[in-house]
């Protein structure tokens, strides 16, 4: 699971936990919980864009907790994400997280890289050739 550094300053968000890193890649962990409604989904993708404020960034995400979502909602993502991401690397500790990612990237083609990783050095080695 993807680690804070210690000075890293956490966003908590209701599905995930975020941080900046200090070499330009925004880290997210998914938490535990019972997949996001399309409004909460909205909410939490708004309020991120304002924070970026027009700028489009590196993910490496934790998907290790990730739940399955609904077509509305893989839908939504799939229209928003392109407008703030460069690329997405992803790394899990569960085979259902590993699974669920790359049914959804797999289902929804982006216009972004994207790839899975078993361990954050090597996640983090790649979205560098982006930043």
């Amino acid at each position: 699971m993807l680690q804070p550094s210690s000075t890293a300053q956490l966003i908590e968000f209701p599905s995930s936990t975020i941080w900046f890193g200090e070499e330009g890649i925004v880290y997210s962990v998914s938490k535990k919980m019972p997949p996001a409604t399309i409004e909460e989904t909205k909410k939490v993708v708004e309020d991120f864009k304002k924070m970026l404020d027009g700028k489009k960034v590196c993910f490496l995400i934790d998907v290790t907790h990730s739940q399955a979502t609904t077509p509305e909602v893989r839908n939504y993502a799939a229209l928003e994400f392109p407008k703030f991401t460069k690329a997405i690397a992803m790394v899990s500790d569960s085979a259902l997280g590993t699974m669920l990612a790359n049914m959804f990237f797999t289902i929804k083609k982006q216009p972004y890289p994207t790839k899975m990783f078993s361990s954050q050095e090597k996640a983090e080695e790649w979205l560098k050739q982006y930043l």
